[in-house]
């Protein structure tokens, strides 16, 4: 596997071990690689992850070895990075690791995180969102460019509804993902419920293309708007990530003029370094921006008053939540 080496991270020296592992056998690329790769999109991923309790999604023999999600704080994690502590919907809670510097997103990767998944909120109030995030998924039968005309939609819909701007990024897979930057004002539950409302606006304008069903028996051929991402304890994961597939795509920030031209097989491991290296990260000012969600929760409230649209269901790890409706499979419900 090779000696060890120490990479310089902004001023921190981090030990990796078995540089040479290999972690995506179909293009060659070891765990040195990785990062390297996060050193080169550093500020780019520390503005996505900074002060988040951020959950590590782990690979430690690579994308074909087996996996862990690491929600909790390493024991050997060192002690210049910060934690929050944060309740899951069962009542349990945690320490999770925040990162505030790129030497933490490096240790990470020494220990096989290809994916960083962080919650929508800062350590300093780990309870109230202040990011609004938005999850295109297309379903069998569709495709990227399904998500994208869902996505410009979106955009229209968000302007239309506070003057609400979302910032765009492929998942790294075949969907979209547009985070709307917010005051954290709300909680959890108010921020799900703007989400839903968001959701059924651009159902009602897409009817034939985009669905809110949460079973999958009822969804067709149509790009699912996946509310639950919003949920407490469901995460995202963050701009430029590495997904696990073999080909290592990352998850990569988008403009609005990008979507629809650029195509997730464009950004990799081996591409996103150059392209960071040319533009920068083009979701720099997300945090010069905070909006409110009012007018969203104003359409929630008219959509449960004037239609009977009231909660949809959480998923299902989650304890009964009031006013959610029955959280039953529609077929099996019919068998009963």
């Amino acid at each position: 596997m090779g000696e060890a080496v120490e990479l310089e991270a902004a001023g921190r020296t981090v030990r990796l071990s078995s540089p040479d592992k290999i972690f995506f056998p179909e293009r060659g690329f070891t765990k040195l690689d990785l990062a390297r790769y996060y050193l080169a999109v550093g500020p780019g991923i520390l503005r996505a992850l900074r002060n988040r309790p951020t959950t590590l999604e782990r690979y430690p023999e690579g994308v074909t070895g087996e996996n862990f999600f690491q929600k909790r704080a390493p024991k050997n994690m060192p002690d210049w990075i910060p934690t929050a502590h944060i309740t899951f919907p069962s009542g349990r809670s945690a320490d999770e690791m925040c990162p505030t510097e790129v030497a933490a997103v490096v240790w990470a990767a020494q220990f096989g995180t290809l994916t960083f998944h962080p919650w929508p909120v800062r350590r300093d109030d780990v309870d109230r969102p202040d990011e609004l995030r938005i999850d295109l998924d297309p379903q069998p039968g569709t495709d990227y460019a399904d998500a994208v005309r869902a996505a410009h939609e979106l955009r229209s819909v968000l302007h239309d509804y506070g003057d609400l701007r979302g910032w765009p990024k492929t998942s790294g897979g075949r969907g979209l993902h547009v985070f709307v930057p917010i005051r954290p004002d709300w909680t959890f539950t108010q921020v799900r419920r703007a989400a839903i409302a968001v959701a059924r606006e651009l159902e009602r304008r897409m009817p034939d293309q985009v669905t809110t069903a949460w079973w999958k028996e009822e969804r067709g051929e149509k790009t699912f708007v996946d509310y639950n991402q919003t949920a407490r304890d469901r995460t995202i994961a963050s701009a430029y990530s590495v997904r696990p597939r073999p080909h290592a795509p990352v998850s990569a920030p988008l403009t609005w003029d990008e979507v629809g031209v650029a195509v997730p097989g464009d950004f990799d491991l081996a591409t996103m370094p150059s392209r960071f290296a040319e533009v920068g990260d083009v979701h720099a000012d997300m945090d010069d921006h905070a909006f409110s969600l009012e007018a969203l929760l104003e359409l929630a409230a008219r959509d449960e008053h004037d239609h009977g649209l009231a909660d949809l269901p959480y998923p299902p790890e989650y304890p009964k939540m009031p006013g959610e409706p029955k959280r039953v499979q529609p077929s099996r419900a019919k068998k009963a």
